[in-house]
């Protein structure tokens, strides 16, 4: 089962689904398209955007459980 970590880059996470950019998108992060943004991890995108990381963590990994095939 794919999971994402704190650690997670964000490219790497819209690797794994690239439905997960609604997922940060919903959350704030509206520079999810941004090249630079692709080498942040999700811990590093949230203390930017100043949001607690382990909810958005647990959200996209439990998006990822039920669209998992």
């Amino acid at each position: 089962m794919a999971q994402v970590t704190k650690d997670t880059l964000i490219g790497e996470a819209l690797m794994l689904d690239m439905n997960v950019a609604d997922i940060l998108m919903n959350a704030g992060m509206h520079c999810v398209g941004c090249p630079a943004s692709q080498g942040e991890s999700i811990e590093e995108a949230c203390q930017v955007h100043g949001m607690e990381c382990e909810p958005l963590v647990k959200e996209i990994n439990d998006f990822l459980a039920k669209n998992e095939k």
